[in-house]
This record gives C-alpha cells, sequence and structure tokens, in this order.
C-alpha cells in the first residue's frame, strides 16, 4: 500500500518550489492564489529569500504546506494514496492532499495557526530540546518528575524524543535526562513550546476557525499526530486537529500503525527528507522515497 508522508516546520530552505513555479501551469497559478490568500508574496521569500527571512512563523508554516501541497497536485493521476499522515504543520497537507480540505481553506488555517503560534510563544518564555538515547518511558517518567511545565512533545523515532515547556523546566529536564543517561539533550533553535501546554492560547485561537470550516471525508484514512490511528470521519479530524496544538505529535507510533495496516512504501512530499529518515529508524525494512 502506498503511504504519503508530509514534513513539519524546519523542512524549509531557500529556492523552494521554484522549479515547481517554473516548470507547472498549476502551480504557478497556484502560488500565485496563495500569495494573494496571504497578501504577501511569500513565493518571494520562498524562491530568493535568506534563511532568517524563512525562519519567520507566519512565513515558515504557509510555504512548507504549499510546497508539499503544490508538488502533491502537480504529481496528477501518479498520487494514489492509500494512507496519509503529516509531522505537526504537515498534518494540514496531508489533509489538503487526501481531499479532506479545500486548498484556500488549509491555507487559511495554516497560516492562523502560525500567527497564533506566534502570539503564545511571545507570552511566556518557552522552548524544546531534542533528547536522544533514551526510551519514550525514561524521557515521560523525567519529565513528569521536573518542576514547572515540561512534556513530551514529539516521539519522532525510537531514541529520539523532543520535550517541550517552560524554558527553565525544559534546561533542567535536560540536566535530568543526562542524568538518566542520555547520550545528548540540547535545547533546540525554536520559537516557544510547540505541543505543550504552553499552546493553550493558540489551541483556543484555532480551534474558532477550524470549527469555522468545513471538512470532507478524504480519499483515504489519515493517520493524525494525537491517535497515531486511521480516521476518515470528518468530525473526528476536526476534533484531533483543535487538540493538536497542545499534544504531543506520535511520529512513531502513527508510522508503526501505518506499517501494521500494510504500507509498503512511504513517499514524502514537500522539502527535504527528514521523514524518509525517521520511518527508516522506525522500521530499517520499510521503503522510502522522494516524491
Amino acid at each position: 500500500m502506498k503511504a504519503y508522508v508530509f514534513p513539519g516546520q524546519g523542512a524549509q530552505f531557500t529556492g523552494m518550489g521554484k522549479d515547481l513555479y517554473e516548470s507547472s501551469a498549476e502551480a504557478k497559478e497556484l502560488f500565485e492564489k496563495a500569495n494573494e490568500i496571504l497578501g504577501f508574496r511569500i513565493t518571494d521569500i520562498m524562491f530568493e529569500g535568506t534563511a532568517d527571512q524563512l525562519k519567520e512563523t507566519k512565513v515558515t508554516q504557509p510555504a512548507v504546506f504549499l510546497h508539499s501541497v503544490i508538488k502533491a497536485k502537480t504529481l496528477g493521476t501518479d498520487f494514489q494514496p492509500e494512507m496519509v499522515a503529516g509531522h505537526s504543520l504537515g498534518e494540514f497537507s496531508a489533509l489538503v492532499a487526501a481531499g479532506a480540505l479545500t486548498f484556500e481553506d488549509g491555507l487559511k488555517l495554516v497560516s492562523q495557526r502560525a500567527l497564533a503560534m506566534q502570539k503564545a510563544c511571545e507570552i511566556t518564555p518557552s522552548t524544546m530540546a531534542a533528547v536522544l538515547g533514551l526510551e519514550d518511558k525514561v524521557v515521560e517518567d523525567v519529565c513528569a518528575s521536573v518542576d514547572g511545565v515540561v512534556v513530551p512533545a514529539n516521539y519522532n523515532c525510537p531514541g529520539q524524543l523532543v520535550i517541550s515547556g517552560e524554558t527553565s523546566a525544559v534546561e533542567r529536564a535536560c540536566e535530568a535526562m543526562k542524568a538518566a543517561g542520555a547520550k545528548r539533550a540540547l535545547i533546540l533553535p525554536v520559537g516557544g513550546a510547540f505541543h505543550s501546554p504552553m499552546m493553550e492560547p493558540a489551541r483556543e485561537e484555532l480551534a474558532a476557525a477550524i470549527e469555522k470550516t468545513t471538512f470532507s471525508k478524504p480519499v483515504c484514512p489519515v493517520y493524525q499526530n494525537v491517535t497515531a490511528s486511521a480516521v476518515t470521519d470528518p468530525e473526528e479530524i476536526k476534533a484531533n486537529l483543535i487538540i493538536q496544538l497542545t499534544a504531543p505529535v506520535r511520529w512513531t507510533q502513527s508510522v508503526q500503525n501505518m506499517i501494521a495496516d500494510g504500507a509498503t512504501l512511504f513517499t514524502e512530499v514537500g522539502p527535504g527528507n527528514v521523514l524518509q529518515g525517521l520511518v527508516k529508524k522506525i522500521d530499517k525494512d520499510a521503503v522510502t522515497a522522494g516524491a
């Protein structure tokens, strides 16, 4: 079975999407429509901008989403997904590619999500850290034992978890992780504590926008971050998407469940190849490809 996976924030690079824009009339039209919807020429930043310009939250999330979704659309009849999943922001790309959301609605939600997250980041100093070489249970126990807000945020692959929360609590947790035998526990250069309770203000803001948006039944199951299981019911998809900002990304579990349900080929659609690497670490026998 063909599984398609869509990357999240961090996969962006200068020049992304330029080849699509120049080689496909359909892609060019969608990129121009995106410029109109966003109210600024995101294509200029994607194609010619600096790394710093691309790193701005209001740019990064729509840019990665656009690259992924437009790439999927330009695949035409070759794009026949039997299951899809996206990492964090990538879940929105997956939902549009699978027909649960329109291109326009998906882009508007991603833009609102980016701005809401940015605002939430400014309320309390917060951050994320990568923890390497510990079992999930150890990471969960250490987080639970530390004073302040710190939680597992991304279950990326076995032995690679990202934690998220108040800056001081994350720093204390990193020291405790090293004491518990972690190979590394390092603070990440991110704007705030994504997928943690610190995103509650953003979740409330995005929930209102999601509630007003029409969702359709996707053409195939979507393995959502929050449950790591196959979902096709539009109301369930909506509910999971609302919880997503404050809940962990269960990527390891999603990939394991997709394999258990028959996935034989994982194709990454969008910038970079991070997800192909994670899929291989989750199951060394998995077959991966870039779109």
